[in-house]
């Protein structure tokens, strides 16, 4: 990677989160954690990390609620956004799916967390990034 690319992980399960700060800095990332949805919301505003990796349910601001109110800021609005959640009900994929997240510019990506490796989530931030892999 010739850039340091940077990935907010919005994860309120802190092994999750650590296993996953632990991978990206092996990949070569710059990592800001956020444990819940409200202090994602803050520091990616603050931070304008390259692509954001978050959960849906969280404390005091889930995920979609974040995401939404992300949109409503400019530099948010086009975000890369990867959703890690264990959420595999349809209803909400649909949710996610219809909302003001999935109509700019397909800036957002759904993953169900039981579903993928972190070896295959790293892959995934790279090809978002479009990181060529060595």
């Amino acid at each position: 990677m010739e850039k340091k690319y940077s990935v907010l992980v919005v994860e309120d399960e802190a092994p999750l989160g650590d296993s996953l700060e632990e991978k990206l800095l092996e990949e070569g990332f710059d990592v800001i954690r956020a444990s819940n949805g409200e202090e994602g919301y803050k520091l990616a505003l603050e931070r304008h990390p390259d692509l954001i990796l978050s959960d849906l349910i969280m404390p005091k601001i889930d995920g979609l609620t974040m995401l939404k109110m992300l949109r409503k800021d400019e530099w948010g609005s086009q975000a890369a956004v990867i959703i890690l959640t264990n959420i595999s009900d349809e209803s909400k994929v649909a949710e996610v799916l219809s909302s003001s997240l999935s109509n700019i510019n397909n800036t957002y990506e759904y993953l169900v967390k039981t579903d993928w490796s972190l070896d295959a989530v790293v892959d995934k931030i790279k090809q978002r990034l479009q990181i060529n892999k060595k």
